[in-house]
């Protein structure tokens, strides 16, 4: 498998300057379409496009009081960078790799477990764009889009993108690839595959975004994936933090410097 690579170039910069990354083949052509019908045909309407607030089951109401608490964090934090998405943004703020490459970089995170992509719709929709004026904001969320299509998902991802550049148009969106989930090959793995294969073709005309292929191999010679990486064949471990973080932070630090370099 190839090294994590930016869909949209073959070069990012690091503390030491410009750094070649190995491009992913080339995506297919790709047709723009609206936002709540974008990865559907014939108008139909997306369900992973629509935004909607997580159903509180479980009845405690912690969703909501994230989803506040980030609300109020706009109101009194000026970041430069955002990441927004599911547990796997979440989970990254508790290990030290956040304090030692995004901290610095003025970064707030907005992830919340078991989010899916019209999760994350609602929440930037209803207030977690408002307020600040974030230079650069890195989207990974999809695999909790249980009941969507590679499609549908790809398209909620879109619709995402779509949001956050009408939103905070100064701002360059990275959107991390999906991640192969499950000790055994399984389906879910090829959707997540086929995800990014959409994503990657849908970025690839867009001057504000851009598409960042994650894995740095985490899929062994056998078809399995070790805990030692993804410890619920799931979420990751710190060390696997550690190997991921390092093409997320040269990509945030290129699009940094873009943002320097045009007044954003």
């Amino acid at each position: 498998r190839p090294s994590p690579a930016l869909c949209a170039g073959p070069e990012v910069r690091g503390a030491g300057g410009l750094v070649s990354v190995p491009s992913l083949p080339p995506c297919p052509a790709w047709t723009p379409a609206p936002s709540t019908t974008t990865g559907m045909c014939d108008g139909e309407e997306n369900p992973a496009a629509v935004p909607m607030a997580l159903k509180d089951v479980q009845g405690d109401g912690r969703w909501m009081s994230q989803h506040n608490r980030f609300v109020a964090d706009t109101k009194d934090k000026e970041p430069d960078v955002l990441f927004v998405g599911d547990s796997l943004v979440q989970l990254l703020q508790q290990f030290e790799i956040w304090r030692e490459l995004f901290s610095p970089l003025h970064a707030l995170n907005f992830g919340v477990g078991g989010d899916a992509t019209q999760h994350v719709l609602w929440r930037l929709q209803h207030g977690e764009l408002e307020n600040i004026r974030p230079k650069v904001v890195v989207v990974w969320v999809g695999t909790n889009n249980h009941g969507h299509s590679a499609q549908q998902v790809a398209g909620g991802i879109e619709a995402i993108v779509h949001l956050i550049h009408q939103r905070q148009a100064q701002a360059k969106v990275i959107v991390l690839g999906l991640l192969p989930r499950g000790r055994d090959p399984n389906p879910l793995r090829v959707k997540n595959e086929r995800v990014n294969e959409l994503v990657c073709a849908a970025l690839r005309p867009l001057p504000h975004a851009t598409f960042l292929d994650t894995d740095p191999g985490l899929v062994a010679s056998d078809g399995s994936l070790s805990h030692h990486d993804l410890y619920d064949y799931l979420n990751l471990t710190r060390d696997a933090y550690s190997r991921l973080c390092q093409p997320i932070h040269r990509a945030v630090l290129q699009a940094l410097g873009e943002a320097a370099g045009t007044g954003a």
